[in-house]
């Protein structure tokens, strides 16, 4: 068993909320007017603990806790009781940039934030060049922090905190930060953290991520640990909470959205065959049909497929905006087609989810999560790892 890095134990961490405020000393002393508040218990008897070299992840609705969670862990915030024992080297992605000075140059703030992050100024200037570098900001790196646009201001501070050689690192809801070049450094910086060992605890929105990046979960609800284990199991869960029994129809799908159209039913077609099925081979030519009816007219829906490997990573996610398939409006009846030929999925169960936006992808219409589950069998080529094939090529020489 792996040594702890971070341990939580039996963690209570309450807030004052007052619902009254004195005007002034006077009035406070006479007691004419008491400064009444209620106690607000943002988490309760919180206990976990994360081992070194574990990706671990925290979920849970606005309000649940995480927040007050990670700043406790990164020494931000005070316990009323319970404790946090941290083993490792932290750095926390929390408030990026909160101990810069705006009057300062870039430079200086690097020594600065690093310092607070607890790095000795020979490891900073040993590093300088390599922040530098990783935020892109050679050219403003001398000038004052103020005049930094907010992009520059958070890439810059992302590098300081990404580049203190951190064992434990606690990441808030800040992986795409910057443009989408610093984006995909970003991701890449955190995929090495992940192959080097290092532990992180990661608080994050995007399900996938959890399921994908995770190897452990805990589920905050108001301020309480509900679940812990499995991430794909929890975030399957948390989202079957979250979207609502009384969405759930009797074939296990769930509804949300607006609902101004609606997907009647969701089909999967091989070959030429117009009977719908709910398994083909690998490398087999496969159709999905989207059936909707729409009861008024609705500008410019974007139809999308997500296919999900059963409790596990999205496989592919096209929508007809991808390839500029946007007609004016529709209204009644009809249906959506995409075909896939050669398909290269190896073999395993399959989760599809469908779902209808405007054409900002912001407003949902209708999402039929889990519209269809169908099996993948074997086919050729005849592999069993991973996901999907790249059709490979080999050649041995002797």
């Amino acid at each position: 068993m792996a040594a702890a890095a971070l341990t939580v134990d039996h963690l209570t961490k309450t807030f004052r909320l007052h619902s009254e405020k004195n005007n002034s000393l006077k009035m406070l002393i006479a007691g004419k007017k008491r400064n009444r508040y209620e106690e607000f218990t943002a988490l309760r008897d919180v206990t976990f603990d994360v081992k070194e070299g574990e990706v671990f992840g925290v979920i849970g609705e606005n309000g649940s806790g995480k927040s007050t969670l990670l700043k406790c862990m990164a020494g931000i915030l005070q316990p009323n009781a319970g404790s946090v024992h941290v083993s490792k080297r932290m750095s926390a992605l929390l408030e990026l940039g909160a101990g810069f000075h705006p009057e300062l140059s870039g430079r200086d703030n690097v020594f600065l934030n690093a310092a607070i992050l607890g790095m000795a100024r020979r490891e900073i200037a040993g590093r300088f060049d390599e922040i530098v570098e990783f935020s892109g900001l050679e050219s403003f790196i001398d000038s004052p922090v103020k005049t930094y646009s907010t992009g520059m201001y958070v890439r810059l501070a992302f590098a300081v905190a990404i580049n203190v050689d951190p064992q434990l690192l606690i990441i808030d809801e800040i992986l795409a930060v910057g443009d989408v070049t610093f984006q995909q450094k970003c991701l890449e910086k955190f995929v090495d953290f992940r192959n080097e060992g290092r532990t992180i605890v990661l608080v994050t929105h995007a399900m996938n991520s959890v399921k994908d990046m995770c190897d452990r979960a805990i589920w905050l609800t108001h301020g309480v640990v509900t679940g812990e284990g499995d991430p794909a199991e929890l975030v399957e869960a948390y989202t079957e909470m979250m979207l609502g029994d009384r969405n759930r129809n009797e074939d296990g799908s769930v509804r949300r959205g607006s609902g101004e159209i609606q997907i009647e039913r969701v089909e999967l077609f091989v070959g030429a065959s117009e009977t719908p099925v709910k398994r083909f081979r690998t490398s087999d030519s496969i159709r999905l049909r989207l059936h909707y009816r729409a009861e008024k007219s609705v500008p410019k829906p974007v139809f999308g497929f997500a296919i999900e490997h059963l409790g596990g990573a999205t496989v592919t996610a096209p929508c007809t905006r991808d390839v500029g398939l946007l007609p004016a409006s529709v209204s009644g009846e009809g249906y959506v087609e995409i075909a896939m030929d050669n398909v290269a999925m190896l073999p395993g169960t399959y989760d599809l989810h469908t779902s209808i936006t405007d054409f900002n992808r912001q407003h949902e219409y209708d999402n039929l999560h889990l519209a269809l589950r169908f099996d993948v069998m074997t086919g050729k080529p005849y592999e069993t790892g991973g996901l999907v094939t790249m059709r490979p090529t080999w050649t041995i020489q002797s």
